[in-house]
């Protein structure tokens, strides 16, 4: 009992350092909205600027492209979903299946998951290329959407949930009452397994949503591209993130544009070569 206060104000101290450490940029990028290019440099970072420079802002915003972020959104709530969709439909079966079964190859194939988890996403770039381009499906949105529902973690999460939270008693006690495997999964261990779903349902869709280097070099057209990807474009044609804007660059100087052609590529003659880009 005499330990409950020291033990809350250690908690407390710990809030406190993770909310002055996380809430700042978070703020910062709200109120940033409210100011125009020059409160933006020389104001009070947390400080509030005008409703005027806001609606400024968002007019300027949706001027930029013909409303081109709302496209850009579209598209990355498009290709976020469906591949959602793919991934739970596959990572969810896949992780009963691991967990209920055994067969030869079983060990191996979780120590192979537990791998490929491992890897940083950007090593799957190239190889990923390389696999859609003998496919033909560079440009389109199958590009995206198939790697994107390529989710180890997924298969994991709901491998180890599966295994220890869903009593084995019970879906033996349903197989005796004439259930099916499917019926099995479907009656009882899904129902039971809802946290896990929605679980890795919110991982899936925030890890499709925010990545960049995939699509990046997936997609070649701007009208293509999802919002995380894009808004590079937009923060390169704003003088207070990019000072260059303005002075004459060669495009493979200005930012992360110049990395595209690296990534570009097309077969011809039976090698992979280098292409620009096509921008709008």
């Amino acid at each position: 009992m005499p330990t409950k206060g020291p033990s809350r104000l250690l908690t407390g101290s710990v809030l406190a350092v993770f909310v002055v450490f996380f809430v700042p940029p978070v703020l910062w990028l709200v109120l940033a909205a409210t100011k125009t290019d020059q409160q933006l440099v020389h104001d009070n970072p947390l400080s509030f600027g005008s409703w005027h420079a806001l609606k400024a802002n968002w007019d300027a915003l949706t001027a930029f492209q013909d409303n081109a972020i709302m496209q850009w959104l579209g598209n990355s709530a498009l290709y976020a979903v469906i591949s959602l969709v793919i991934t739970l439909c596959v990572a969810v079966p896949a992780g009963y299946a691991l967990a209920m079964t055994e067969f030869r190859g079983r060990r191996t194939l979780l120590v192979s998951t537990l791998v490929v988890m491992l890897m940083p996403t950007a090593t799957l770039v190239v190889p990923l290329f390389l696999e859609i381009n003998a496919v033909h499906l560079i440009g389109t949105m199958w590009s995206i959407i198939l790697p994107y529902s390529f989710y180890p973690f997924g298969v994991y999460l709901t491998y180890i949930y599966f295994t220890t939270a869903v009593p084995k008693d019970l879906l033996a006690a349903a197989r005796m009452d004439g259930c099916s495997e499917f019926g099995v999964f479907r009656h009882v261990a899904l129902p039971l397994a809802t946290p896990v779903v929605a679980l890795v349902g919110f991982f899936s869709f925030v890890a499709n949503w925010t990545n960049y280097f995939l699509p990046y070099v997936m997609l070649p057209e701007s009208s293509q591209m999802p919002v995380q990807v894009e808004v590079g474009t937009l923060l390169s044609n704003v003088p207070s993130f990019n000072p260059a804007v303005g002075t004459h660059r060669p495009p493979e100087q200005t930012g992360p544009a110049g990395l595209r052609p690296a990534g570009q590529h097309v077969r011809r003659q039976g090698r992979v070569v280098h292409s620009r880009p096509k921008r709008r």
